[in-house]
């Protein structure tokens, strides 16, 4: 928007019929509708063709971290963590100290295992952001993950899976993991829960620092039990071993409000 300002502002300087002036003005526009029009669609969840839309617009300004930015963002939603990455680098090569980047990036080499980089991009957002509680809490669980064993990092933040729990065991252990926890109570019967399903799947892709569990009540009926579940779906929310919330059969808008809300 200031790039257009800016050059429509040229434009009323120079009076004269300048072609030149005329062609980046309209260039500069073009580049703020791609925009506009990707933003209209990752907010719409259609992430693949918003990654199109930003693409567009680099194709008219290759130098334009804000669109890099976003399109990494579209990759990370979709769960390609490379092309996040690449995409990442590029708005940090053009502008250095874009923390947006710095923050997706970050989280791209969580989800791709990648920890010395997940460490060092959060030890640089953690001097630029001290105040930032999740900066904190993610560079942490990136240098335990790093002198972790492959199989102990599953409970740290950046699992891409719905976990499966069955014991009332497990369940007890993992309503402890450090940050949020969000529990599903399904039936693999249930009209509800299959419907649901995708959706708790996408969540997990898109909250990447929140552990996802699911529970078949059918199958671990004595967890069903000790839980009081007379219905499904039901979705329990934990922190620290604290439930801080249920809801059952809850819409998918109320769901995500209910994930990120306590993200907060």
């Amino acid at each position: 928007e200031n790039a257009v300002v800016k050059a429509e502002r040229a434009m009323e300087i120079d009076r004269s019929d300048n072609h030149e002036v005329v062609s980046v003005l309209n260039n500069v526009k073009n580049v703020a509708k791609a925009r506009t029009r990707g933003n209209e669609l990752f907010s719409s969840g259609r992430y693949s063709e918003a990654s199109v839309a930003y693409g567009g617009g680099l194709k008219l300004d290759a130098f334009n971290s804000v669109l890099y930015c976003n399109r990494a963002a579209c990759w990370f939603k979709l769960g390609m963590w490379e092309q996040s990455v690449d995409d990442c680098n590029q708005a940090l090569r053009i502008q250095p100290s874009y923390i947006k980047a710095l923050l997706r990036r970050a989280a791209s080499y969580g989800k791709l295992g990648r920890w010395e980089e997940a460490v060092t991009d959060y030890e640089v957002l953690r001097k630029e952001l001290p105040g930032d509680s999740e900066v904190a809490e993610s560079l942490e669980r990136a240098k335990t993950a790093l002198w972790s064993k492959p199989e102990e990092t599953k409970y740290l933040g950046f699992n891409d899976e719905v976990e499966e729990v069955s014991s009332l065991d497990k369940f007890k252990t993992v309503t402890s993991l450090p940050g949020i926890s969000v529990f599903y109570f399904k039936s693999s019967s249930n009209r509800q829960s299959e419907v649901i399903s995708p959706f708790v799947n996408t969540l997990c892709l898109r909250y990447p620092l929140v552990h996802f569990f699911k529970v078949d009540v059918e199958e671990s009926m004595a967890l069903a039990k000790a839980e009081s579940i007379k219905k499904v779906p039901t979705f329990k929310i934990y922190k620290e071993g604290e439930k801080l919330k249920e809801l059952v059969c809850p819409s998918h808008k109320l769901l995500e409000d209910s994930v990120s809300h306590f993200l907060l």
